[in-house]
């Protein structure tokens, strides 16, 4: 059974039955942990969401409308995933996990899209109690992705799916060697990956919530395929 590091999170549980659906092994990251040492004995990192990545980690400015995520955590995820690539550890990002990844590789992010993005769709959408799972719109994936190529049975021969969305930020200067692999209408980047890692993919809308329905379960299929891959 491979085992699946989750970074700490106010809302983990979404996550860990996620993980656990697919057959994974869920261990919840400790912050106080040095990072070289929370990826021992783990097969895949799964990122999650949160507040905002500090602008200044990215070099700019800090926009009036900036959450920063808890003491630490920046630091943390940066470094794990740092040291999670470098030993070509598969990576699932989700929503703040795009975003933390996008920087920690070197790219930049869109501090607020209803501000700074003009003709912008809804991306923040409230979440009613026992309806995380509310579609907000829908997404364009590009059809050489690998994310493509996990949801193509769900897809049935289009290229866009309908997502949920509770965030402010996005990516928006690509990092290096990432392509983007989903847009939302409104061109605010939905997705991407790097096709040079066994598997790295970082979605903005949060699948976890899909748990139960299995909408997005291809996702953390071939996330823990992948996982089992480094594990033989």
């Amino acid at each position: 059974m491979a085992v699946i590091g989750i970074s700490p999170c106010r809302k983990l549980e979404d996550y860990r039955q996620s993980v656990l659906h697919v057959g994974g092994d869920p261990r919840v990251l400790d912050l106080g942990t040095p990072p070289g040492h929370a990826l021992d004995g783990l097969n895949g990192l799964l990122l999650t969401g949160g507040d905002d990545v500090a602008p200044e980690r990215y070099g700019e400015a800090r926009h009036p409308s900036v959450v920063e995520a808890e003491r630490g955590r920046d630091e943390f995820e940066i470094a794990l995933i740092k040291e999670a690539r470098a030993r070509q550890l598969p990576i699932f990002a989700i929503c703040r996990g795009v975003q933390v990844l996008n920087v920690a590789c070197g790219g930049t992010l869109v501090q607020d899209i209803p501000s700074q993005i003009t003709g912008a769709l809804a991306h923040s959408l409230p979440c009613p109690p026992n309806q995380p799972f509310t579609l907000a719109h829908e997404v364009w994936l590009e059809k050489e992705s690998l994310l493509s190529r996990l949801m193509k049975e769900r897809l049935a021969d289009v290229d866009t799916c309908e997502v949920n969305s509770r965030h402010h930020q996005a990516v928006k200067a690509v990092a290096p060697g990432f392509v983007v692999s989903a847009t939302a209408p409104d061109g605010v980047i939905e997705a991407i990956e790097d096709p040079a890692q066994p598997f790295c993919i970082g979605v903005q809308w949060h699948p976890e919530n899909f748990f139960r329905t299995g909408e997005f379960r291809p996702l953390f299929e071939g996330f823990l395929d992948a996982a089992e891959g480094i594990k033989k």
